[in-house]
């Protein structure tokens, strides 16, 4: 990528961008917490709460080619300031949102959040992976992937904290024994719970704008596309891409986004907590992708493993003992962690499975498209979509067959992702 003026240290640069990781992590898996939290307060389905994940995901393949465009007058720089502003905006709304226990009013705020994060990730995931060589830029994803999901750990353990001290025994079985009046009212106070945490993260993303406009890094461009009678459809390895990571996308939401509503199914407490184990497993598989990635293997092989070990996991949650938990016991009953049932331990296992797809299929998608790197970028942003069309899909799923059972639907995704890596690996060994 071009610079228009001098750049400054790479130190820094990594470190403005890992800050960037950490908040998108903490903003996006907040989601985890927020889905099982909405359903309580403002009485929904499995898949109205589902619409919680989707209201935000979907604001990717709305925005990602406008903000494309927007990059490109503006520059990178001044784009990451305004989606930091999009970001707090979309934070403020929760307030009146919970004040009123609007639905709606909780879906729009979450539509431009994901609008702020869209142009923060537009920029600057196509930005690490040309910023070395491609053979390792799954290595570079996966630094600041542990970031993400670091950051994806802290905020469900601390939205519980925050949002539902006092309440971490309120649950739709126990309001379901209150009067009309009592129940509304404990509503109502847990509502309110939300307003000072928002409201602090809300500050805290407006002096990262304010803070991003004046630091020193360099106002890059975005690269032009060359004039050209090619088509984004002539890279069959970036359309197949897009759509790996449009499955991908909805399954990775999908195992950290249901692991707290099925944990609330089966009666368990502090479920808006759950979806850490989730991010923890995925630090695991970053720090094993780090490991692997080159020396060890290519990024098509732990793509296709990836895909593998996804499919493995799928049919196991199906069939083990949900009154069980001797998975738990196994893998950190000597820590003192609180332990979960096997399906939910299986759950969270897939976050090993899918920690290195993200990282291996931007390199992969992007490898050879040269000027055309930025508009194939907001395509693979676009796909992002999956976390918004495949969950409530799997929420319909759900309210026929129930959760266990419903889980197998997600080896569709992990079939595409295995076909992917596969045809990745062949391509590469005959080129």
């Amino acid at each position: 990528m071009s610079n228009n003026t001098s750049s400054p240290s790479t130190a820094l640069t990594v470190s403005i961008l890992g800050g960037l990781f950490f908040l998108f992590g903490f903003v996006t898996w907040l989601n985890g917490a927020l889905v099982p939290y909405l359903q309580l307060i403002c009485d929904l389905t499995e898949t109205q709460a589902l619409l919680v994940a989707s209201s935000f995901y979907i604001a990717y393949v709305v925005m990602a080619l406008p903000m494309s465009f927007v990059l490109d007058r503006i520059g990178l720089k001044q784009g990451m300031v305004l989606g930091l502003a999009l970001m707090s905006v979309g934070l403020l709304l929760f307030i009146p949102a919970a004040f009123g226990q609007t639905f709606a009013l909780f879906l729009l705020a979450q539509f431009v959040l994901g609008s702020g994060l869209t142009i923060l990730q537009t920029a600057s995931n196509p930005y690490l992976v040309i910023s070395g060589p491609n053979e390792s830029a799954a290595a570079r994803i996966a630094v600041m992937g542990i970031l993400n999901k670091a950051a994806g750990v802290l905020a469900p353990l601390l939205f519980t904290a925050l949002v539902l001290s006092g309440f971490s025994d309120v649950n739709q079985a126990s309001l379901s024994l209150l009067s009309d009046t009592e129940r509304q009212f404990q509503i109502g106070q847990l509502a309110e719970q939300m307003v000072i945490p928002y409201l602090g993260l809300a500050s805290i993303v407006m002096v990262l704008a304010l803070g991003m406009a004046k630091s020193p890094l360099s106002a890059l461009a975005i690269p032009k596309d060359a004039q050209s009678s090619r088509s984004l459809f002539d890279f069959p390895h970036l359309v197949f891409g897009v759509i790996a990571l449009f499955f991908y996308v909805g399954v990775e939401v999908i195992a950290a986004d249901t692991i707290g509503l099925y944990g609330s199914s089966l009666g368990l407490p502090n479920v808006t907590a759950l979806t850490a184990y989730t991010m923890v497993f995925m630090v695991v598989g970053y720090v094993l992708g780090l490991l692997c990635i080159p020396r060890l293997a290519s990024q098509s092989i732990v793509l296709g493993i990836s895909g593998i070990t996804g499919i493995v996991l799928c049919i196991m949650i199906s069939v083990v003992d949900v009154q069980s938990t001797t998975l738990a016991d196994v893998l950190w009953g000597w820590s003192g962690i609180p332990l979960l049932p096997n399906p939910l331990v299986l759950i969270a296992l897939l976050g090993l499975a899918n920690a290195m797809v993200w990282p291996t299929i931007w390199p992969l998608a992007i490898a050879d498209l040269g000027d055309y790197t930025a508009r194939g970028s907001a395509w693979l942003i676009m796909a992002i979509a999956g976390g918004a069309i495949l969950p409530p899909l799997f929420g319909q799923v759900v309210a026929q067959i129930g959760y266990q059972s419903s889980y197998l639907t997600l080896i569709i995704g992990y079939v595409v992702i295995t076909s992917y890596g596969m045809l990745q690996y062949q391509q590469r060994r005959v080129s």
